[in-house]
């Protein structure tokens, strides 16, 4: 059977002589990570993490919102983003998404915003972009800063622009092995910001300034005070030469996935006249998995199982756990979640 994820792993002739090498932590790697990643999305203010978990963490305290503050974001999304939140002691309140696309309301996110609101996430669910200018006016109106959550939607574009670069105050990016690019872990931010990102790379190194951190015998300095809580958030270099070999072959990557989209959408409007295709003008998913709606979800999954392709859910609303502290019912994820149903997209389907 077809897989729903398959890991990518490029040529890697280097890796040998980087394990051995002695020099293991962020650095010389890392940093022409940063540079391909931002020279492929067209920003300067990006930062690596060693994982999507941590990209998040940093982002929220380099916002400066932590313990009890309220943030608004879709159940229809990864746990992966959703449970980091709580980790910090953020109250996570529940918005509704458009049933058609699985990505936030408008509508809803206008009717959920209250006096406590320090931010809005904003999942692209399953690579599917979402109503971005609609969602970032609300945060200009309220000034309230909006976190493109990209956990599946690296090189996703809308209106022609790369995510990452769409005028969103922060933009997360993951780099788990089933995601694209796949460092094996990791993650990116993005800031519109300089100055947020100049304070984000303190955040990500327990609040280290490494340009005064040691003395001139490479003692680490007395007379050098911390000053910010911060994260142990730095990738390694060999995770970020896995990411430089990645994005060599992430456009041809894309391409693939792209042209396997074309020819879902030809087979499945011919053969499959009862199933929905998810479309909007303006984007252009990544396909990590090709999404669809059909009112006979279960059958619709088996029926794709039996012709050889690992048809899935992917993710779960989380607001069924009660974890959160808001089991809220929402029309539109439910009709989502009951109709959606993810295919086999990537990159190595012929």
């Amino acid at each position: 059977m077809i897989p729903l994820f398959k890991p990518h792993m490029p040529e890697l002739p280097e890796l040998i002589s980087i394990l051995n090498s002695g020099a293991l932590a962020y650095g010389k790697y890392g940093h022409e990570f940063e540079r391909s990643l931002s020279n492929f999305i067209g920003t300067d203010n990006l930062i690596v993490t060693n994982s999507y978990n941590m990209a998040i963490l940093v982002a929220l305290s380099a916002l400066d919102i932590g313990i009890g503050d309220e943030v608004l974001l879709s159940p229809m999304a990864c746990l992966a983003s959703t449970q980091p939140l709580l980790s910090v002691g953020i109250k996570v309140r529940w918005v509704d998404v458009d049933p058609t696309t699985g990505t936030l309301s408008p509508d809803s996110v206008r009717r959920r915003i209250t006096k406590n609101t320090k931010a809005i996430i904003h999942n692209h669910y399953c690579g599917y972009i979402g109503y971005i200018d609609e969602i970032n006016n609300i945060g200009r109106e309220y000034g309230i800063p909006v976190i493109d959550d990209c956990i599946e939607a690296f090189g996703g574009e809308y209106n022609g622009k790369k995510m990452g670069n769409v005028g969103t105050d922060v933009t997360v990016f993951s780099f788990n092995a089933v995601r694209i690019p796949n460092t094996v872990d990791g993650g990116a931010v993005v800031f519109k910001d300089k100055s947020v990102c100049d304070k984000s790379i303190l955040l990500r190194d327990c609040g280290i300034d490494r340009s005064r951190f040691r003395d001139d015998l490479g003692e680490i300095n007395p007379f050098f005070d911390i000053t910010t809580i911060g994260h142990s958030a730095t990738m390694s270099d060999v995770n970020a030469y896995i990411g430089i070999q990645q994005m060599k072959e992430i456009p041809n990557i894309l391409k693939k996935q792209r042209r396997n989209a074309k020819q879902w959408d030809e087979n499945l409007q011919m053969n499959f006249p009862e199933v929905e295709l998810i479309k909007r003008t303006g984007i252009y998913p990544n396909y990590w998995v090709y999404g669809l709606l059909c009112d006979k979800k279960r059958e619709t999954i088996l029926n794709f199982r039996e012709l050889g392709f690992y048809a899935s859910s992917v993710h779960l609303n989380n607001n069924c756990y009660s974890i959160f502290g808001d089991k809220t019912e929402l029309i539109g994820v439910n009709e989502f979640y009951n109709k959606f149903v993810a295919l086999p997209c990537g990159w190595w389907m012929e």
